[in-house]
């Protein structure tokens, strides 16, 4: 009962006010307000600070600034693995996509193509192929990485839904990834063929940015929009930084059939953390 009442709200909520507001906040500079905030958020949270690049809480000019704070370096080493994972978090669920559904939580599962904005030749690429989702919660570290090399070929923004992506949610929404606004990243690698970073939004997420663009949805428009990257000049290597969020929010991965066979040690609800074994080629 507790956890209808908890989804019910999600669509009872004014989401896309209550996101713009939180953006607002985020990204002012309040001098001592912003520093009670991040304290208070610290606190309430149980976020680490001595893992980061600058423990020091009132050094944050902004709320945004410390969400997004870098890592000290040597506190993420990289698995000597095929694929690492590429945030700090915990798995919703992962595995073998079936045809072309993909699980979101038991009784829910939404397609490929919803998920990549309709795109059914996109979609195809992944068919029988390996996913992995995965959830950020407000304490973790929000960069996100490559779990391998990666040559970027395309981004597509779709819009969509601000639910929460927390696993309530996810157990009582159907279609969720699908559905909410989210970018989807596809990139090339030399090795393993064509995959996917899909990040997904969610209530609060004042913005979803990638390294080569800056802020993705900063216009929130009701219209899909997409970036093609024919050059080939971007190019990440294995645990370089590829985007980031403002507050929790999940991403999912795709990869082609046959390329990847998970960690042995992986299991939905865990939690991961950026540079762990992923997975290797599958065999």
């Amino acid at each position: 009962m507790f956890e209808r009442l908890k989804v019910l709200q999600q669509y009872l909520l004014p989401k896309q006010a209550l996101t713009h507001l939180a953006g607002r906040i985020a990204s002012a500079n309040a001098g001592s307000m912003t520093t009670r905030l991040i304290r208070w958020f610290v606190k309430r949270y149980g976020v680490d600070m001595t893992e980061a690049a600058d423990a020091d809480i009132a050094s944050y000019k902004s709320f945004n600034d410390f969400f997004t704070r870098p890592l000290r370096l040597g506190t993420r080493p990289l698995a000597p693995a095929d694929f690492i994972c590429p945030v700090d978090g915990a798995i919703s669920q992962f595995g073998v996509i079936d045809d072309h559904r993909i699980l979101q939580a038991k009784g829910h599962s939404f397609t490929i193509a919803a998920l990549v904005g309709g795109d059914r030749a996109l979609a195809a690429h992944f068919r029988h192929g390996g996913f992995a989702n995965l959830y950020l919660s407000p304490k973790d570290y929000h960069r996100l990485h490559m779990p391998c090399d990666g040559i970027l070929t395309r981004m597509i923004h779709v819009p969509g839904a601000l639910f929460s992506v927390n696993p309530v949610t996810a157990r009582g929404v159907p279609n969720l990834f699908a559905r909410n606004e989210r970018v989807v990243c596809i990139f090339e690698s030399p090795d393993h063929g064509p995959f996917a970073m899909i990040l997904v939004g969610a209530t609060i997420v004042g913005s979803i940015a990638t390294t080569w663009h800056g802020v993705v949805n900063s216009k929130r428009t009701k219209n899909p929009s997409e970036w093609t990257y024919p050059d080939h000049r971007i190019r990440l290597k294995q645990g370089e930084e590829m985007g980031r969020f403002m507050l929790g929010s999940t991403i999912v991965m795709l990869f082609q059939q046959g390329s990847i066979a998970f960690n042995d040690e992986w299991t939905p609800e865990r939690p991961v953390r950026l540079g762990e074994m992923m997975g290797n080629r599958a065999t």
